[in-house]
């Protein structure tokens, strides 16, 4: 079979075997290419979505806007091809020498100080934390002190300390938000989230 059949037919399998759902035709694609990257069901449970968090995440998309990464390995696995047609990058500031001493300076985590770091430049982004719940938790309070929009938080930190919380604040927020319930997330999650989305806008 060719890459594009098998995909196809990973695709339709997946459909199958997730029976009755409420997704709507937008969420769906993006709960499929999560279960794909996963082999996990348990996503079609643990997916939320807040109301117009896919319609301002794909228009912001379209309107090449930056994504901003806590973490590298969700900065390499995003279709660079996908972004690069409407004009936009990634960034992910966790490995840069400046965030590196202040986190050391101030006792906080370096993707934490990366958020805070970008500052502005979150507003109207797409914010992708699939590692960091410090991360999520500093982008929240920049939002509520200092009036930070992101145009799309897709926040699913994976772990056992305060990553459940984090998405808990997330969904309790007024962002437009993609998250998960529960510990699980991580950067394959991010990455299957944010590449569903490039290619819902047509990337």
């Amino acid at each position: 079979m060719k890459p594009e059949e098998i995909e196809q037919e990973s695709f339709r399998i997946i459909l199958e075997e997730m029976g009755g759902h409420s997704f709507s035709t937008a969420e769906l694609p993006i709960v499929q290419r999560v279960i794909h990257a996963t082999a996990d069901f348990e996503y079609a449970r643990l997916l939320q979505f807040s109301p117009h968090a896919i319609e301002s995440g794909v228009q912001a998309l379209r309107a090449g806007c930056m994504v901003i990464s806590d973490v590298q390995m969700i900065a390499a696995g995003i279709s660079k091809p996908r972004l690069a047609k409407f004009g936009g990058e990634v960034r992910c500031l966790v490995s840069d020498p400046k965030v590196s001493t202040i986190a050391r300076q101030t006792g906080k985590t370096r993707s934490e100080t990366a958020m805070r770091q970008f500052g502005e430049l979150l507003s109207g982004a797409v914010v992708a934390i699939g590692n960091a719940p410090t991360a999520l938790f500093e982008v929240l309070r920049l939002c509520e002190e200092e009036g930070i929009q992101p145009a799309l938080v897709v926040g699913v930190p994976v772990g056992f300390v305060n990553a459940v919380e984090s998405k808990q604040a997330l969904a309790l927020s007024s962002l437009n938000f993609i998250t998960t319930t529960g510990r699980k997330g991580g950067s394959t999650v991010t990455v299957a989230i944010l590449n569903a989305l490039l290619r819902l806008a047509g990337g």
